[in-house]
C-alpha cells in the first residue's frame, strides 16, 4: 500500500477513536455510495455526523481542511441522503471535518463541526 495511503488509513482511525472518546457511536467507516465514500458516519444523540477526513504529513502545501473540495461535498450530499433514506433515520445532518496534521513525532487533530452547509 502507498503510504499516503496507509497515512490516510491512520488519519481515519485517529479520527474515529476521538470521536468514540467525544461520546459518538460510529455507524460506519468507508461507507460508499455510487462515486462517493464518506470516511465515518457517526451519531450523537439526534445528530448524524458526516465526517470527512483529511490526514497530512505536514501543513507545508496546505491545512488539511483546504483539501475538501466543491465537488466532493455535493458527492458526500448525495450520499448521505441515500443513507438516511435506506436507514429511515430521523437526524439531524451535520457535515463535520477532521483535520490531522503531523507535527514532528505526534498528529495534532482538529475537529470542524457544521464545517459545511448544503442547501
Amino acid at each position: 500500500m502507498a503510504q499516503h495511503n496507509e497515512l490516510g488509513k491512520l488519519g481515519e482511525a485517529m479520527a474515529a477513536e476521538f470521536l468514540r472518546q467525544e461520546g459518538y457511536e460510529i455507524l460506519e467507516t468507508n461507507w460508499v455510495f455510487q462515486k462517493a465514500e464518506i470516511d465515518i458516519l457517526a451519531q450523537k444523540g439526534n445528530v448524524l455526523a458526516v465526517v470527512e477526513v483529511k490526514t497530512r504529513s505536514s501543513i507545508d502545501f496546505g491545512l488539511p481542511q483546504d483539501f475538501v473540495k466543491p465537488q466532493k461535498i455535493q458527492l458526500l450530499v448525495k450520499a448521505v441522503n441515500q443513507y438516511v433514506n435506506a436507514h429511515n433515520l430521523e437526524v439531524n445532518v451535520r457535515f463535520d471535518i477532521m483535520a490531522i496534521a503531523k507535527d514532528g513525532n505526534q498528529f495534532k487533530i482538529e475537529h470542524l463541526a457544521d464545517a459545511f452547509f448544503y442547501f
